[in-house]
């Protein structure tokens, strides 16, 4: 049976909270602000949102509004996807097979395809042909629904067989 947390135990977990120093979390993390497609700001707030603090304790710990702080975090978070973003991208140009997949095709004529590709350039996929149609429709988020690939995707192997889909 598990026990309710009481109130020693919620004190307790806010004790932890309060202690959390977002200086600290940062230079463990490696944080340079130079290097960072993120502000000191933006990294403080989701480094204290990653800690479990509300947005209105960050507001009151930085002082400013929990709207503000709402704004900062949004802004990060966007960079980090455009971060991820121009990662991706940036491995799918290095990728030694690229594969279009235009959309209205059948996910299942996917497979055939990314192989055909591969052999052409020498690289090893280690999926069956069911599998790299679930990876594909698993990455593709909504361009994908059922059998129908809806949208435009890329599919790119890496030298060691990694594969990974985008959307343009």
């Amino acid at each position: 049976m598990v026990a309710d947390e009481g109130p020693s135990d919620a004190a307790d977990a806010a004790d932890d909270v309060e202690d959390v120093d977002a200086a600290e979390l940062l230079e463990r993390a490696g944080f340079d602000a130079d290097e960072s497609v993120l502000t000191d700001r933006q990294a403080e707030v989701l480094a204290l949102r990653e800690r479990g603090l509300r947005q209105s304790d960050i507001a009151d710990r930085l002082g400013t509004s929990r709207a503000n702080v709402s704004s900062v975090e949004a802004s990060a978070r966007d960079n980090v996807d455009r971060a991820r973003e121009t990662v991706a991208f940036a491995e799918a140009l290095a990728a030694p097979v690229r594969v279009e997949i235009e959309g209205d095709t059948d996910l299942y004529d996917a497979p055939k395809r990314v192989y055909d590709a591969c052999d052409e350039a020498g690289v090893k996929v280690n999926q069956t042909a069911p599998n790299l149609m679930k990876t594909i429709g698993d990455r593709a988020g909504d361009a994908v629904h059922g059998r129908e690939v809806r949208s435009r995707l890329f599919v790119t192997v890496d030298a060691n067989g990694q594969i990974r889909v985008r959307q343009p």
